[in-house]
């Protein structure tokens, strides 16, 4: 028995020296260049993402964890928004009553103040929409992330909904050999970035894990343009992103959703010049493509019509979605909405934010 308590405390002890090496070995602070180093090709690509430092960067960091933004309850709780037939409706007087007016067809939808147990919804203004012409909007939940202050390597969320795998290479097909199954929403590192042979861009964001640009939106801090100071925001058309800074320091980041191939955001530096809790916002009137949104929450306009503002009627944030805006969860609207506030005002008490819209790609979503 003796002998046997000494061999098995021996056999420890040799251990000990193992294990203390292997942990050791573990990254201790997350560092992706290992993983990007003299990445000229697509195989020094694939070589540096196999390689050991790189293996072990990302199993001891397997994915971004940030706070995320509050809900905006009270928008999303106490507001009911309905879209209306794309082929218009009539509006009455009272439900059944005369018809007093009209919804041109289009992409249309109201704002319930009333609505009754038979469907019949009362919109704002007092007029009424019978219940074939109008259904609920789903609106979306998303949020953005609360950034830390050492925040500096980029991340991403995955966009894609329709569970495809990671490659191990760029330009090649997805592979079960991967190990990983895209679910939009999910928070991934970007350990490295490569260009396959037809020019598309691809990011590992784990173990030999590539997967396409356009499937991510991908987050990096943008240099500050000059005489920007005080609370401002990047938006990247290519990425599809909006990151807010406090002169040169990121605090959030989310989704947005901008202008659309026919109807681009314009690239610049901009001032918002007006800020609305709601404003109405139409267009084309008469063509395919007019719209008709009775309420908006959370509006920012920095040139012209053109503004940030809150968005009920689609979840796609990540993808150009808009006639122009840049669109964000009604949740993001507003927490941008009063932290752009909360700026220190200038000399004359007047508070200045900028917008810095760019693009630090050609966008193929």
């Amino acid at each position: 028995m003796t002998r046997l308590v000494l061999t098995a405390l021996a056999l420890y002890l040799f251990a000990l020296p193992l294990v203390a090496a292997d942990r050791k070995a573990e990254p201790e602070v997350y560092d992706p260049s290992v993983c990007a180093a003299a990445i000229e090709s697509v195989d020094a690509a694939v070589e540096a993402a196999a390689s050991a430092p790189c293996l072990a960067m990302a199993q001891a960091f397997p994915k971004p964890v940030f706070e995320r933004g509050p809900l905006d309850r009270v928008t999303l709780d106490e507001n009911s928004f309905w879209r209306v037939s794309k082929d218009g409706a009539a509006l009455r007087s009272s439900p059944g009553g005369a018809v007093i007016g009209a919804i041109a067809p289009g992409f249309n939808f109201v704002k319930a103040v009333q609505v009754r147990e038979d469907g019949w919804i009362q919109r704002l203004g007092g007029e009424w929409v019978a219940p074939g012409d109008v259904k609920p909007a789903r609106t979306s939940l998303f949020t953005g992330l609360l950034l830390p202050p050492d925040w500096a390597h980029p991340f991403a969320v995955i966009l894609d909904r329709t569970g495809l795998h990671a490659s191990l290479r760029p330009g090649e097909p997805g592979s079960a050999d991967s190990g990983y199954v895209t679910r939009r929403g999910k928070l991934v590192h970007i350990f490295a970035r490569a260009e396959d042979d037809q020019g598309k861009v691809w990011y590992l964001i784990g173990p030999q894990r590539w997967i396409r640009q356009e499937l991510v939106a991908m987050f990096a801090p943008a240099e500050r343009p000059p005489d920007v100071a005080g609370r401002w925001v990047a938006v990247d058309l290519f990425e599809q992103t909006l990151i807010a800074y406090e002169d040169d320091q990121p605090v959030f980041a989310t989704l947005v959703s901008s202008g659309l191939a026919d109807w681009p955001t314009t690239e610049g530096l901009f001032k918002v010049w007006a800020r609305l809790p709601s404003d109405a916002m139409s267009g084309a009137r008469g063509q395919p493509d007019a719209y008709d949104l009775q309420y908006v929450p959370w509006v920012m306009y920095f040139k012209g019509g053109i503004s940030l503002h809150g968005t009920y009627w689609h979840d796609g944030f990540g993808y150009r979605r808009s006639h122009g805006c840049v669109n964000l969860s009604v949740s993001d609207a507003r927490w941008l909405y009063e932290w752009m506030l909360g700026a220190a005002p200038h000399e004359d008490g007047e508070i200045v934010n900028m917008v810095h819209v760019f693009s630090s790609g050609e966008y193929a979503g």
